[in-house]
Order: C-alpha cells, then sequence, then structure tokens
C-alpha cells in the first residue's frame, strides 16, 4: 500500500493519505480548478524507496574501496 503527502497550493495544508484515502479525498476535492492544479501530490513510497537505494549505494561504494585496499595491502605482504 502506498502512502501518500498532498499538499494545497493555496492554504499550505498538508494531508498524509494511503490509496484509498487519496481517491475518496480526490472524488470530494477536485485536482484541477481552472485550467491549474490545486493539490501538489507526492508519493512517500517511493521517496523512502529512493532514499533507500542512494543508502545501498554508499554501502557498495565503501564496500568497493575496503576490497581495493585489502587487495593491495595483501599484494605488498606478499610481493614485497
Amino acid at each position: 500500500m502506498e502512502n501518500f503527502k498532498i499538499v494545497n497550493r493555496n492554504t499550505k495544508a498538508t494531508y498524509f493519505l494511503n490509496e484509498k484515502e487519496k481517491e475518496t479525498f480526490f472524488k470530494i476535492n477536485y485536482l484541477y480548478k481552472d485550467g491549474d492544479y490545486r493539490y501538489d501530490v507526492y508519493n512517500l513510497s517511493q521517496e523512502k524507496d529512493k532514499r533507500n537505494d542512494k543508502i545501498l549505494n554508499v554501502l557498495a561504494n565503501f564496500c568497493l574501496i575496503g576490497v581495493s585496499v585489502l587487495a593491495v595491502l595483501i599484494y605488498i605482504q606478499t610481493y614485497c
């Protein structure tokens, strides 16, 4: 189940809703008014996934650097 953050552009009111609540919310409140958006909609589930991907990417880079350093140390210890 995905979570959403909905912000009213005029009043800056913030709503945290799941998928069902979002559908009900937009049945009652129209997304557009005079051809312009009334609300900003953010998918919090995607934001969380992006944050987790960044953390895993940093961890993978750290492990790669660690393996490189260990390989150099083993090489120096073996051949020098």
